[in-house]
């Protein structure tokens, strides 16, 4: 890790084998105004980010030993990462047909802390027999965070932005607090075709100045082994936005770092399984993270999803009372380089229907290119999202009975022979299967949301 003028400046190092990766990290001195930084602390936070972002190049072989020689761990830590990259890649192994228990999973070799070991009590259990298991380090009068002195002036919030309508409603809901707002911006430098994230946050009324970078490069060699025919596939991203926004709340003494997670993002693409694609975007991540963060790091800065006890058809109400964004917001990963939705993807399809009760035909297919609802070619896809014996496309949409819900409202009190041509076909199945669910208003109470902040949220 270097400190220069221009900003901070990390390589890491990973081996594969003979093969070797040096992705770096860069922070410009413009998005750090924390002038008592704690450079131990510092390097901690820099050292976990390390261990997640090592995913990507893990994944080449899901290499059965994972060894780090750049810092410490103590077995539960190791519990915390073997957890997350097992859950993590649970879309990846099932894609790539790889079966492995949670138990066979990989060690982590690496040096242990020499103190504040979390124990084990004779007769229970070890939590790494089960990938389900909740993280739950043992509570000691000393914890390992209380070794870094990092002081008390955090105030204020990190806001996360990605460009599509959730994190709309969360800059939104803030704005009340917005002299003390920062938002966050992955790759901004990197990726600036990615233009929905920027149009977002100037339209919340922030400035450039407002805005902090956090920019991370691959290894080009990478791409070269996935041609070859190693292994690739999704991985947690959210996770590993997670230790990045805690350098960023850090580096600019952010009390809170504000998330735009869903409820609905709780529920799994394959009955029956762990499997989820949206695994570091649910709450069992975020309570994870929350305490590997308040014993290991610190209790100054705390993580949360403002959105969590909301589903995605509330927030879609939520969304559309700003009806400005609706030609700046994007969360097409295909469409991304083009500013553009691609009109042909799980997420295209999902959004679609989900404003379509709501917004004039003519607007949506001015965003979208075409009727995606009158599209045959998405059949599948369509079958997909809405039928619980299905897989859910691996996408980062809500669950069946709020699709399905929409596509009610979409249908009810109309001739069927003016539907188009996918909303006809659920019309005539007589569909929805999950009535029982009371989707329009819907609280979940599983959430870690201030209170301060919940009643922002509620009344937006």
């Amino acid at each position: 890790m270097q400190a220069l003028p221009t900003g901070i400046f990390v390589e890491y190092l990973y081996k594969l084998g003979e093969h070797e990766f040096r992705p770096t990290v860069t922070i410009p001195i413009e998005s750090v105004s924390n002038k008592e930084i704690n450079n131990s602390f510092l390097h901690e936070l820099f050292f976990n980010f390390g261990i997640i972002n090592a995913i990507s190049y893990y994944k080449l072989t899901c290499a059965p030993k994972f060894v780090i020689r750049a810092g410490q761990l103590d077995d539960t830590q190791k519990f915390f990462f073997r957890k997350l990259f097992y859950n993590g890649l649970g879309e990846f192994m099932f894609v790539n047909n790889i079966d492995i228990p949670f138990e066979s999973f990989m060690t982590i070799e690496c040096e242990e802390h020499p103190e504040n070991e979390p124990t084990v009590e004779d007769g229970e259990d070890s939590p790494e027999e089960d990938n389900n298991s909740d993280f739950n380090p043992e509570e000691s009068v000393k914890k390992p965070a209380d070794r870094f002195n990092i002081g008390h002036n955090f105030h204020g919030n990190l806001i996360t932005v990605g460009g599509g309508k959730d994190s709309v409603v969360a800059l939104e809901a803030l704005q009340s607090m917005h002299a003390d707002n920062l938002c966050f911006q992955y790759n901004r430098d990197l990726y600036p075709e990615n233009v929905a994230a920027l149009g977002c946050i100037k339209l919340a009324g922030y400035r450039s100045e407002d805005t902090i970078d956090f920019n991370l490069t691959f290894d080009k060699h990478l791409l070269e082994l996935n041609k070859e025919g190693y292994l690739n596939g999704h991985i947690p991203f959210s996770s590993t936005l997670a230790f990045a926004t805690l350098i960023g709340a850090y580096l600019n003494n952010r009390k809170y770092i504000v998330l735009s997670n869903e409820a609905s993002a709780n529920e799994g693409n394959i009955f029956g399984t762990n499997i989820n694609h949206q695994y570091s975007k649910s709450y069992e991540f975020e309570q994870d993270f929350q305490k590997y963060v308040a014993y290991y790091l610190t209790e100054e800065i705390y993580y949360f999803s403002i959105l969590r006890c909301l589903n995605e058809f509330e927030i879609v109400q939520k969304f559309l009372k700003f009806p400005s964004y609706l030609k700046v917001f994007r969360s097409c990963n295909v469409g991304t380089k083009e500013n553009k939705w691609c009109g042909h993807c799980a997420k295209c399809l999902y959004v679609y229907i989900m404003l379509y009760p709501f917004v004039d035909k003519a607007v949506l297919h001015e965003i979208f290119g075409h009727d995606l609802l009158d599209d045959e070619t998405l059949t599948d896809i369509f079958n997909g999202l809405i039928n619980p014996d299905l897989t859910k496309p691996f996408e980062c949409v809500g669950t069946k009975a709020e699709i399905c819900y929409s596509l009610d409202l979409a249908v009810q009190e109309k001739e069927i022979e003016g539907l188009p041509k996918l909303l006809k076909a659920y019309r005539k199945a007589g569909y929805n299967q999950f009535r029982e669910y009371n989707i329009p208003t819907y609280y979940n109470p599983e959430h870690g949301i201030p209170e301060d902040y919940l009643k922002l949220i509620l009344d937006l």
